[in-house]
């Protein structure tokens, strides 16, 4: 099983993008925990890299609410609650399903068919146990409903409250499969059918759904002490 554990260090413009999924991964399951200083050379000498990209990655996620630095000692790991699981959640829901309603009106058929091409890749991919995978490809799905709604500043900011979601720890997540499975059908009927609201109604809850099952999981990993979001 591939269990997304290491990123691919390829291309040097996208080192830092690189080192900060590797590191928001391994906040999300755990590795490292709330309370915790990461040290940039200790983290170059571990993914084979410079300290530059290091410090812009770690200063990203300053950014993003995951770190704090702190003078003299450096980033430390922030707590992640469930409300922060919640609240990241009920944006997605809003902003994806609003547009998921504008590409219902855009969608061509050359694109349904697309989408309805890596929507079967990914469920392979689930059958496959194959995580790297199984985020590539739903990446790819959603990022071509993006496409398809012509809506770039929406886009840009649904780009960017994604990345406070674990995108690698969803595919691990007990029922996960058949949920997204379930939900991304959906979403393909009413996007070749033209109907927004459909559409829309669909991808809110496909966000929506997850919020319990990965609480209860980032819970029992100890990455958040508290099991409601109030």
């Amino acid at each position: 099983m591939n269990t997304a554990s290491e990123p691919e260090f390829a291309a040097p413009a996208q080192l830092s993008h690189d080192v900060a999924r590797y590191v928001r991964r391994r906040i999300f399951n755990g590795t490292f925990p709330a309370g915790e200083y990461l040290r940039l050379d200790q983290l170059a000498t571990e993914l084979g890299v410079s300290v530059t990209p290091v410090r812009e990655a770690l200063l990203n996620l300053r950014a993003e609410g995951l770190l704090v630095q702190h003078p003299r000692r450096g980033f430390m790991v922030l707590e992640v609650t469930a409300r922060d699981v919640s609240d990241v959640a009920m944006v997605q829901a809003f902003v994806g399903g609003e547009l998921a309603a504008r590409a219902a009106a855009n969608i061509t058929a050359e694109q349904v068919v697309e989408l309805t091409r890596i929507q079967d890749a990914l469920e392979q991919a689930y059958q496959h146990t194959d995580v790297d995978r199984m985020v590539r490809l739903n990446h790819e799905f959603h990022r071509l409903i993006n496409v398809a709604a012509d809506s770039p500043k929406l886009t840009q900011f649904m780009s960017g409250i994604t990345r406070y979601a674990p995108e690698a720890v969803f595919p691990t997540l007990e029922g996960w499969p058949d949920l997204s499975i379930r939900d991304h059908r959906r979403v393909i009927a009413a996007l070749q059918a033209g109907d927004g609201d459909a559409a829309r109604t669909a991808m809110a809850e496909h966000f929506e759904v997850g919020v319990a099952p990965l609480t209860e999981h980032l819970a029992q990993s100890g990455v958040i002490t508290e099991s409601k979001a109030d």
